[in-house]
């Protein structure tokens, strides 16, 4: 017989309740109003703005859940705890998590503990060792989290084959280049996000 564990009707799906977070604002005109869950992609090439990117990102998280933050690529560093203190992480402290170095096994083990993190940041996808088929089984593990992958770009693209497969997967998806960040996704916004004013001036010579 076929399993049908997932098979809803037309009445429990718009029944349903997904859990929303309500941006405003900057983030709402680039963003939207994203579920708290799926995936979302940032990529872009070096000093570029993307740690500082997403560190305020994350921060503005906290607002709606926990955020862990899983620095595969660059660990516990002198220029990672820089950015944390550029962005003041110090003022959602009790939001914001660091994990040093995990590799995805014990990130898995954490994400089945009742406290765990709403949102998780990968740094990098491709420090992960992951297949496209390893991202699909652990997103569908953890229907309930948000994970957010950072990646190396070539170019315009992010870099490699998985993180190529992600981006086409991905709830939203976001470039960044000279201090902004342009998204695209599935909840609305597409206006670019300023990382870093003077940055951003300097290389779009405005």
């Amino acid at each position: 017989m076929p399993n049908d564990k997932r098979a809803i009707s037309v009445t429990e799906l718009i029944n349903t309740k997904f859990k929303v977070m309500e941006f405003k604002g900057a983030w709402k005109r680039a963003l939207g109003q994203p579920e708290l869950s799926g995936t979302w992609i940032v990529y872009g090439n070096p000093k570029n703005g993307k740690t500082r990117f997403v560190l305020q990102l994350c921060k503005y998280l906290t607002q709606f859940t926990r955020v862990g933050y899983d620095s595969l690529e660059e660990g516990v560093s002198v220029s990672f705890t820089q950015a944390i203190k550029e962005v003041n992480m110090l003022d959602v402290k009790c939001g914001f998590v660091i994990y040093d170095k995990e590799p995805v096994a014990m990130l898995r083990e954490r994400l089945k503990k009742q406290k765990a993190p709403g949102v998780v940041v990968i740094d990098s996808l491709q420090y992960t060792g992951l297949t496209y088929s390893d991202y699909k089984k652990l997103k569908d593990e953890f229907r309930n989290k948000l994970f957010i992958f950072i990646s190396h770009a070539e170019g315009r693209e992010p870099a490699g084959r998985v993180a190529k497969s992600v981006k086409y997967d991905a709830n939203i998806i976001i470039r960044v280049e000279g201090f902004r960040a342009f998204a695209t996704g599935r909840y609305g916004g597409g206006d670019p996000y300023t990382i870093w004013e003077e940055g951003a001036l300097k290389y779009w010579q405005e």
